[in-house]
């Protein structure tokens, strides 16, 4: 009998005894991460209900920042968007396959998609908007054809301009020329997901932050969650901490006003971690909707890409040995929502910086090797 209870003390002790080294590891992890001159700040929370894990860690330079901060996503709120598409399709108001023609006016979608003088706007599917095989050219990011500022540009151009869904469209079809014909390639582009936010709208007849807090947010709990100048959480919580590009501050600009189906949304590591935990297990979309929407394709090295959400395999993208994989999405503030299947822990934070993405990435795979290693 005593050595059965000396046992079982051993093994507690064991299991105590690995929970804080992993504790102890994250944490130095993070705090590295922070040394970095240009991160002014992080928030990082790793997850693991059947592994006992549950770190949560924030820490900032300047400002006052706790573990239930909110922070900007940028396009980590393309999962949710892709995600109310697919609650439209659950109750039966879309298809995937169906042309976006059916849901946008003539006016806004006339000359969208016309190259080698040849007009694809009609031919174009909410599926290629889902997964950037449109090719269509992004707003934000891509050169103009007149050698004029990119909206990314203009940012800080016109900090105080507040542009419309349909001004953004228009800029891309008045300044931008499409990459390929619909599902010809792959190219990364914000526009695809305005039109998404459009057709969400319309055919619900809700704005786009309305959809998500009545068919999203609310039913989850996710309290504070919103769309950064649309909305307002559920529940009073703290000023959106702020995010920069180098030293230049970035959170306060009405302008951000241009990154809104595609990478307005607002929330806390918590919030985040329950969606994407309810998003797995078929709450949110069905079964068949969820595998419908990763169905994968080439994105770059060790990077896939689905409806709204994106697969990184670690042993393609860093040359390494492990079999470890991320699914979810991540954001050019180095803001990341990932689950990972092998070891069936959620990961989700920000530097805060959009110099440190990749900063981010190397940050999640060190923490799911301290996981793997001591669990």
């Amino acid at each position: 009998m005593k050595s059965i209870i000396l046992t079982t003390l051993l093994v507690i002790g064991c299991l105590g005894f690995s929970q804080q080294t992993t504790d102890e590891g994250i944490q130095k992890l993070f705090t590295a991460a922070l040394e970095t001159e240009h991160i002014k700040s992080g928030i990082l929370h790793v997850y693991s209900q059947s592994r006992g894990i549950d770190i949560q860690l924030a820490k900032s330079k300047e400002d006052s920042i706790n573990n239930n901060s909110t922070f900007y996503t940028a396009s980590v709120t393309k999962m949710f968007t892709a995600t109310a598409i697919g609650i439209l399709k659950d109750d039966n108001k879309l298809r995937f396959e169906d042309k976006i023609a059916q849901y946008l006016p003539e006016s806004l979608l006339n000359n969208i998609h016309v190259l080698d003088s040849v007009d694809y706007s009609k031919d174009l599917t909410i599926a290629h908007l889902l997964q950037h095989t449109s090719g269509l050219p992004d707003y934000f990011t891509d050169h103009t054809i007149d050698g004029s500022p990119n909206i990314i540009n203009q940012l800080l151009l016109n900090p105080h301009k507040s542009w419309s869904a349909e001004e953004m469209i228009a800029f891309t079809k008045q300044k931008m020329t499409p990459h390929f014909s619909p599902g010809a390639g792959y190219h990364y582009t914000d526009t695809e997901y305005v039109l998404l936010a459009l057709i969400i709208e319309n055919i619900s007849g809700l704005t786009f932050h309305q959809f998500l807090l009545q068919h999203i947010f609310q039913p989850l709990q996710m309290n504070n969650s919103y769309i950064n100048l649309k909305s307002a959480p559920i529940e009073n919580t703290f000023s959106m901490t702020e995010f920069y590009a180098g030293d230049i501050k970035l959170s306060s600009l009405k302008s951000l006003s241009a990154d809104w189906g595609g990478g307005g949304l607002v929330s806390t590591t918590k919030d985040l971690i329950t969606f994407l935990k309810a998003f797995n297990t078929n709450q949110i979309v069905t079964k068949a909707t969820r595998l419908a929407m990763q169905s994968w394709t080439h994105e770059t090295k060790g990077m896939t890409y689905g409806f709204g959400i994106r697969k990184i395999s670690i042993k393609d993208l860093m040359d390494t040995n492990s079999d470890v994989q991320l699914i979810g999405h991540s954001g050019s503030t180095a803001a990341f929502l990932w689950y990972c299947p092998q070891l069936d822990t959620y990961i989700s934070g920000t530097l805060n910086q959009l110099e440190a993405s990749k900063s981010a990435l190397i940050l999640v795979y060190d923490v799911l090797q301290i996981i793997e290693n001591k669990n």
